[in-house]
């Protein structure tokens, strides 16, 4: 039986017999996410003061308040922009498995990280579900589906998108199929 491109990547992260009984990815491509409703506004506005800012001082500006301007610039094009292709290619890099032993989320851009939850040892479950049946599981306390706000540079308060603060299964297909599939390996463990 030939296994599936999740089902690798998670299998070489199985202890000897331990059994997979799902793997799986997150969407892929191009997405919006709740979040976005809030981060992209302020983004257009960052993106276009970046824009103006350095519009102005090129034509009248010495050259340090030209140069002052571009990483705003660039931030705001991350912000704007970056941003949506990032997130795209880490969900590229993630498998998500179910063992009958744990929880597997293997992820990294520049490297590979593995998380690893014990499921007899789960602090709760929560499931956010959309009509598509697609959704996520979050393995822990849930963090809104807001922007989070972070100390960042000399104390300024800066915008982040969400960041999860618990690992999760995120925006998977049949989560529901998937939720159920943990709480059936959670009570074999429980026998």
């Amino acid at each position: 039986m030939e296994l599936s491109e999740a089902e690798a990547q998670v299998q070489q992260e199985l202890e000897s017999g331990e059994s997979l009984l799902w793997a799986g990815f997150p969407k892929q491509g191009l997405t919006l996410r709740d979040s976005d409703l809030t981060v992209i506004p302020f983004s257009l506005l960052f993106c276009g003061f970046a824009f103006y800012w350095e519009w102005s001082v090129y034509h009248t500006g010495p050259v340090f308040f030209r140069l002052w301007g571009i990483p705003f610039v660039l931030a705001g094009l991350y912000m704007m922009v970056g941003r949506f292709f990032a997130d795209s290619e880490q969900r590229s890099r993630t498998a998500y498995g179910l063992s009958d032993r744990r929880i597997v989320i293997v992820s990294g851009i520049l490297a590979r990280n593995v998380t690893s939850l014990a499921l007899d040892q789960l602090p709760e479950i929560n499931l956010s579900e959309k009509p598509d049946r697609s959704g996520t599981i979050t393995f822990g306390p849930v963090v809104p589906d807001v922007t989070v706000r972070r100390r960042g540079y000399l104390g300024a308060r800066m915008a982040y998108r969400r960041v999860p603060a618990s690992p999760c299964f995120d925006m998977i297909p049949e989560v529901r199929d998937v939720l159920d599939r943990i709480r059936q390996a959670q009570r074999k463990l429980e026998k």
